[in-house]
C-alpha cells in the first residue's frame, strides 16, 4: 500500500530533474510504500521526454508525471495534492538531491508521531563552482535557505517554517488550511514566493506544531547563474515583496514593517563582525528586501 507521494513541481529543468529523480530511485524505503510523482508545470523543453525515458529504465518504482498548465508553482503543488494517492504529502523541488534515507525518515516520523500534521527537514546547501566570498550566513538564507537545527527531533524555532523544497504534511492539513495560495510562489522565471511561509502560517495559527525531522536531508544545488549581483538583487527585492503580498492579506503589514525597521539594526551591528565584502552584500540584501517591502 501507497503511504507515501514525494511531489516534485518541476519547469523547464529536464536535466536538474533528472539529477534529483537519480536519488529519489537511491532511497533505502521500500518502493512499494511511495509513489514519486512529478507535476509538470507548463514546461516547454524536453521535461516529458526525458521523464518518461528515465521512468521506463526504473519499472521498479512508481514514478509519474502530471501536467498543471497553469504556470506557477503554487498550482503545480495544488495540483499535487489533488492527484497524490498517499494521505502523507512529502515534497521536495526539482533542483535538489535527497540522502538515501530520506523518505524513511519521514515515514518513521509520522509513523512515531500520529497526532503531527507537519514537518520539515535539514537542508544543506552545495555550490558547485564554490562557495563565493562575499556570502555570509545572513546573505545566504534568502539564496538557499539552509537549515540545520541539532540532530534531535523538535518543534521548528520560532520564527522558522520548513523550506518549500523539504517539507512534509499530511492530506488533511493541505484541505484544512486550503493549500497554497496561487497569488504566491514562483511563476517561470519571476522570484515572488513565500506561498509555503503562508501556509505554514496558516497552520501555526491553527494551533499545529511543525516538527524539524534531522534525518531528512535535502542538498540544494546552487549554480553560478544564481550567485550574480543581478540575481541576488531581484531575489532580495521579491523575498520583500512577498513578505508584503502576506502581511497583507494577514493585516499585520504595519508590524512587518516596524520588523524590518529593528532588522535593520541588527545587520548595522552584524556588519561590524563581517568581512567588508560580506557586510556590503549584507546590507544589500537588506535594503533590497526594504524596496520590496516598503514601496509600491
Amino acid at each position: 500500500m501507497i503511504r507515501l507521494s514525494l511531489i516534485i513541481p518541476t519547469h523547464n529543468r529536464a536535466r536538474q530533474l533528472l539529477e534529483a529523480l537519480r536519488s529519489v530511485v537511491g532511497q533505502t524505503a521500500d518502493p512499494a510504500l511511495w509513489e514519486c510523482l512529478v507535476v509538470n508545470n507548463a514546461s516547454t523543453d524536453d521535461t516529458e521526454e526525458r521523464f518518461a525515458a528515465f521512468a521506463a529504465e526504473h519499472p521498479e518504482f512508481d514514478l509519474r508525471m502530471v501536467s498543471e498548465p497553469c504556470p506557477g508553482v503554487s498550482h503545480a503543488r495544488n495540483r499535487g495534492v489533488r492527484e497524490a494517492r498517499a494521505d502523507l504529502l512529502v515534497w521536495i523541488d526539482d533542483d535538489e538531491r535527497i540522502d538515501e534515507g530520506f523518505l524513511s525518515a519521514y515515514l518513521d516520523f509520522f509513523d512515531a508521531n500520529p497526532e503531527a500534521s507537519a514537518a520539515g527537514g535539514r537542508i544543506i546547501a552545495e555550490y558547485p563552482e564554490g562557495r563565493p566570498r562575499w556570502m555570509s550566513k545572513y546573505a545566504e538564507m534568502p539564496v538557499a535557505n539552509p537549515m540545520d537545527f541539532g540532530p534531535a527531533v523538535r518543534p521548528f524555532p520560532r520564527g522558522r517554517v520548513p523550506g518549500g523544497g523539504n517539507m512534509a504534511f499530511r492530506r488533511e492539513a493541505a484541505v484544512r488550511y486550503g493549500g497554497f495560495d496561487a497569488s504566491l510562489g514562483r511563476v517561470g522565471r519571476e522570484l515572488t514566493g513565500g506561498e509555503e511561509n503562508d501556509f505554514f502560517e496558516r497552520m501555526l495559527r491553527g494551533g499545529e506544531t511543525i516538527w524539524y525531522v534531522p534525518g531528512a536531508v535535502m542538498h540544494h544545488i546552487i549554480p553560478p547563474e544564481k550567485l550574480t549581483e543581478d540575481y541576488f538583487r531581484r531575489l532580495c527585492f521579491n523575498v520583500g515583496w512577498s513578505q508584503r503580498l502576506r502581511a497583507a492579506g494577514h493585516r499585520r503589514l504595519g508590524r512587518a514593517r516596524a520588523l524590518e525597521i529593528l532588522k535593520w539594526g541588527a545587520a548595522l551591528l552584524l556588519c561590524l563582525s563581517l568581512r567588508p565584502a560580506q557586510a556590503l552584500w549584507l546590507l544589500k540584501m537588506r535594503w533590497h528586501i526594504s524596496r520590496g517591502l516598503f514601496c509600491k
